[in-house]
């Protein structure tokens, strides 16, 4: 894992050695290396050790992409400040399976660094709302649904955010009570 400060040097030498390459007359040679640090200058934005935990993700492996996160040992140091909101999302989302409040520490970690795309924002809202309202903070609960609503553009979470607002709804409704009258009145009624 290297530092992010190592990945710019990395690039650095190899765009001079690339003008050296065209300085020489071998084109191709300097083209080619300019190509190659591209990929140190994708890897500066984009941390490999992430993308590998978001393909593990996708296939439903926690465990898996859990190991390539805990690759990670120095987060400030290794990661612009955007890398560190998703590494936070990211333990957010597998944490939320087990431990809600350790779950809602990352996931406004990773709110406060700041996400890329807005569903991702969206994503990490929509289960901050869903935590506030399991711990019966029912406005701070809505708030968050309809910041994760207005950031859902494309409407990739509109089911989620359907059915956490009917629960909150179902939530709000009194519970009827039904069998034994409660008050004096009906109880002298059903005497009669």
């Amino acid at each position: 894992m290297f530092n992010k400060n190592i990945k710019l040097a990395i690039v650095a030498l190899i765009i001079a050695y690339a003008v050296y390459q065209f300085t020489e007359g071998e084109i191709g040679n300097g083209i080619m290396y300019i190509l190659l640090s591209t990929i140190f200058i994708f890897l500066y934005f984009k941390n490999e050790m992430i993308l590998l935990a978001f393909l593990k993700l996708r296939k439903q492996d926690f465990t898996g992409a859990k190991k390539w996160l805990d690759k990670i040992k120095n987060p400030k140091g290794a990661l612009v400040k955007k890398q560190q909101g998703y590494l936070n999302y990211l333990n957010g989302i597998m944490v939320s399976q087990t431990n809600m409040n350790e779950a809602e520490k990352y996931f406004k970690k990773a709110i406060e660094l700041g996400l890329s795309m807005d569903h991702d924002l969206a994503m990490a809202k929509l289960n901050l709302a869903g935590i506030a309202f399991s711990k019966r903070r029912k406005p701070e609960a809505q708030k968050l649904l309809a910041e994760a609503q207005k950031l859902d553009k494309r409407d990739m979470l509109a089911d989620q955010i359907k059915m956490m607002k009917q629960q909150m709804k179902k939530a709000a409704i009194p519970k009827q009570q039904y069998g034994q009258p409660t008050s004096s009145r009906q109880n002298r009624r059903s005497k009669r």
